[in-house]
């Protein structure tokens, strides 16, 4: 059987993007994209989804007095269309902790940098690029983890690195980031889940 994955977007959509095109070239081995859900009904994403045929829904932040009243009806959601797999691409709502203990180890996140630098609360978007910038750091990237009720604190399943350039502007390196890091690892990472082939060991993540 098929691993059912639904993927948590809010705004553009790139790393959904590049999901749909890895599926489309059977790179998501033993399993397929079945929901995207927006925590917007502006998204971008949604016309991608809709595009590729894929079901979309919407789980405004606003329609909910606080964010564990938005992730118990998301997880109401994922569990009725029977959900194996939730990926966080882009998803800029902090979930509590009943999302996490409703997809133990099943829920994966990919962050612009490598953690542990530039992560944690407030460590989203631009401002992760920002920071690096400002810090002076000559290589950057992006990780793929699991998500643990720690923000960006699960076990990391995979990294990329790439160069730090001299003229680089926030804009640009989350380019460079997204281009050769984000957009390989994550359905990669699908892929082995979907696979069987992730077994986490307290913090260590091993490749079967």
């Amino acid at each position: 059987m098929a691993k059912r994955i639904a993927v948590l977007v809010s705004g553009g959509g790139t790393n959904l993007q590049a999901l749909i095109d890895a599926q489309g070239r059977g790179e998501i081995v033993g399993g397929e994209i079945v929901a995207v859900v927006a925590s917007n009904p502006e998204a971008y994403a949604l016309e991608r989804a809709r595009a590729a045929g894929i079901p979309g829904y919407v789980v405004r932040r606003k329609a909910y007095p606080s964010a564990r009243g938005m992730t118990v009806a998301l997880v109401e959601l994922l569990r009725s269309l029977d959900i194996d797999l939730v990926v966080l691409a882009g998803f800029m709502v902090i979930l509590t902790e009943e999302m996490v203990r409703a997809f133990p180890n099943a829920i994966l996140n990919v962050h612009p940098a490598l953690i542990p630098a530039f992560s944690g609360p407030g460590c989203y978007g631009l401002h992760v690029h920002e920071k690096a910038l400002a810090y002076g750091v000559k290589l950057s990237g992006a990780t793929v983890h699991f998500v643990s009720e720690e923000c960006d604190g699960g076990p990391i399943v995979s990294q990329r690195a790439v160069e730090v350039l001299p003229d680089d502007t926030p804009e640009v390196l989350q380019r460079r980031i997204m281009e050769q890091c984000e957009w390989k690892l994550l359905p990669e990472a699908v892929s082995l889940f979907c696979q069987g082939r992730l077994k986490v060991e307290g913090r260590t993540v091993r490749v079967l």
